[in-house]
């Protein structure tokens, strides 16, 4: 007779033992799971939410390497996968410039179905990221200054490295923009919106705006480092005041910094001002332009609209195209222009003494008052109106000022960059490769450069600009190659007047001018109509000059039509040989005078070279 308990045999009482023992032990091991996925959970969620503070702290310290782009995305996807599991379908790795979000599938894997407290939810780390900041940490084509040469070099660079990324830093509020019109064309338009819209009409009637690029050409600073192909940037109102050579990097006037790889400084220059101007105060500070950028057009162009009397200070070819322009406006608006220098004749550091005095009756016969061998003594603020005392006791009276008296090149940061200033003619001292240290460049008004041909020179204007930040940009990308380019220059006294000039154009060097007869053709206007483009430098090429058939017309005595300048050829000379030539009225000749340069051949006759530019034939 059974003993247990009625009912349950022996067999049953140890399969109930059993089952009881087994539900107690999947209990204990359920709760731990729980509470173990709990933790984990909650770890999860910690890190995910603090992942983008740490992110944007690495962003802050340290430069995005643009070296290596794709072992940094492809090392940053592994950590993610690493963390979440299981493994989501995969997508396109996020640029490493921005925070990571978690993967919402990687989320609701890690959740487990039950728990026994409540678990705080985060706000999702995706609506956490940081917006981009505005300035670049990196670039790997830095350029200091927004102007010809900048953009040069920019378009340079980009031509043989199509995926670059090329940050632009400018002082100036625009995008970068021709300077010649403001002195030129822009004065002769007669649209009223002119000084709004910046587009102009060429001498040959074709119109055109004065920036290089429309705004979309450009990207935006803060999508540099994100552009899939590339691009240029343009950070505006922004200064670069410190460069760290040995760190690579530079310092704005907010105290950001900027990392580079390669950089090009291409700052220009400041124009100078009279010492008795800035001393005069500030009535009389109001009332002087300092004549070189958009907003210095406008503004005088409002003051000619304005004003009864405007004196320019200054007989070089910026005074002279703003006297001619202005003198044009003075009938119009009963304007009064003056212009005062202390050589002789307008322009008469670069003209010979008799072509000097012809463009001064040039300038006269535009309605400008022409006062020579004016040196300024003082100028003060009396009666609301500006009174200039020259030296020679002569009184100047006028309501404004416009300082055209030359250029300093803006070398503000060669200390702190420890790049050397030429003590002789200012700028950068940069080599024949333009670099001034191992990854610096420049070009521009600022670059200090050694010709092969002439010595050591720095050119401030357009062609070379143009020619040297190209050649920058390309030696930035790995090409090294040597300025020999001979720039050039022009001034355009109206459509009617202009010259072209190369070299070492110096009038207290010797000089032979052989001269012709002008025809309709040989106008600034008819220049531009053969070329098509008003800045005529832009249809220049490097290639090397062939020497053309010379005319067979026998050239007249030098000088022999001696008060009609109507075309020619100006030669100046040191030790018997050519180092400037200047053609006056004559225009898409610059390739033969470049070679003649080149060539720095002795000439016995130089009636037979005039004959290589076919002056005389009509």
């Amino acid at each position: 007779m059974s003993t247990g308990p009625s009912g349950l045999g022996r067999d049953t009482q140890l399969y109930i033992a059993l089952v009881g023992a087994a539900t107690f032990a999947g209990g204990v091991y359920a709760y731990r799971t729980v509470k173990s996925d709990q933790r984990r959970y909650q770890e999860r969620i910690d890190d995910i939410s603090s992942r983008p503070l740490k992110l944007s702290s690495q962003q802050t310290d340290e430069p995005i390497n643009f070296s290596e782009p794709a072992a940094t995305e492809a090392t940053e996807t592994a950590v993610e996968a690493t963390e979440t599991e299981p493994i989501a379908e995969p997508e396109a790795a996020p640029s490493p410039e921005e925070p990571i979000p978690p993967a919402p599938e990687a989320e609701a894997a890690a959740a487990p179905t039950e728990t026994t407290e409540p678990v705080p939810v985060q706000t999702p780390a995706v609506e956490a990221t940081p917006a981009l900041p505005e300035v670049p940490s990196h670039a790997p084509y830095l350029l200091i200054g927004g102007g010809t040469a900048s953009f040069a070099a920019a378009r340079s660079i980009r031509a043989r490295d199509p995926g670059a990324k090329v940050l632009i830093v400018t002082e100036e509020s625009e995008f970068p923009y021709m300077r010649p019109p403001l002195s030129k064309e822009l004065w002769f338009s007669d649209d009223s919106s002119v000084t709004e819209t910046l587009r102009f009409k060429q001498w040959n009637g074709k119109e055109r705006s004065i920036y290089f690029q429309p705004p979309s050409f450009y990207i935006q600073a803060e999508e540099l480092a994100s552009a899939e192909n590339g691009g240029v940037a343009v950070l505006s109102g922004r200064k670069v005041v410190h460069m760290d050579v040995r760190g690579n990097k530079v310092k704005l006037d907010d105290d950001t910094e900027i990392s580079y790889d390669k950089c090009l400084i291409a700052t220009g220059g400041v124009p100078r001002n009279l010492q008795a101007i800035e001393r005069a105060g500030e009535e009389v500070m109001k009332r002087t332009t300092l004549f070189r950028k958009i907003d210095d057009f406008k503004s005088l162009d409002k003051v000619s609209r304005e004003a009864k009397s405007i004196a320019i200070i200054g007989g070089g070819f910026l005074g002279s195209e703003l006297a001619c322009a202005l003198g044009r406006k003075s009938s119009e608006f009963g304007l009064e222009v003056m212009q005062m220098f202390p050589e002789k004749g307008n322009m008469g550091k670069v003209l010979p003494e008799y072509l000097s005095n012809w463009t001064t009756e040039k300038v006269k016969r535009e309605g400008v008052q022409v006062i020579a061998e004016a040196l300024v003594k003082s100028v003060t603020f009396k009666d609301d109106r500006l009174e200039i005392k020259l030296r020679d006791g002569r009184l100047v009276q006028t309501d404004h000022i416009v300082a055209a008296v030359g250029l300093e090149p803006n070398v503000d940061l060669a200390k702190s960059a420890g790049l050397e200033v030429d003590s002789d003619f200012g700028g950068f001292r940069v080599n024949a490769e333009l670099q001034a240290r191992s990854n610096i460049w420049v070009a521009g008004d600022a670059a200090c450069f050694y010709d092969i041909r002439l010595g050591r020179r720095r050119v401030e204007h357009h062609d070379h600009a143009v020619v040297s930040g190209r050649l920058a940009g390309e030696n930035m990308t790995g090409a090294n190659k040597p300025y020999w380019h001979q720039s050039m220059f022009w001034s355009d006294l109206g459509p009617d007047v202009g010259y072209e000039a190369i070299g070492i154009v110096d009038s207290s060097l010797p000089t032979v001018g052989v001269f012709a007869k002008a025809t309709a053709k040989d106008t600034p206007r008819a220049a531009t109509e053969d070329s098509g483009t008003g800045i005529r430098s832009e249809s220049e090429t490097e290639e090397t000059a062939v020497s053309p058939v010379a005319s067979s017309t026998p050239a007249p005595a030098l000088e022999q039509q001696r008060d009609n300048y109507g075309k020619g050829v100006i030669f100046y000379l040191r030790d018997k040989v050519v180092v400037g030539i200047i053609l006056w009225n004559v225009f898409n000749r610059m390739p033969v005078a470049r070679k003649i340069i080149k060539d720095g051949e002795e000439h016995a006759d130089l009636n037979e070279v005039a004959k290589l530019f076919n002056i005389h034939e009509d």
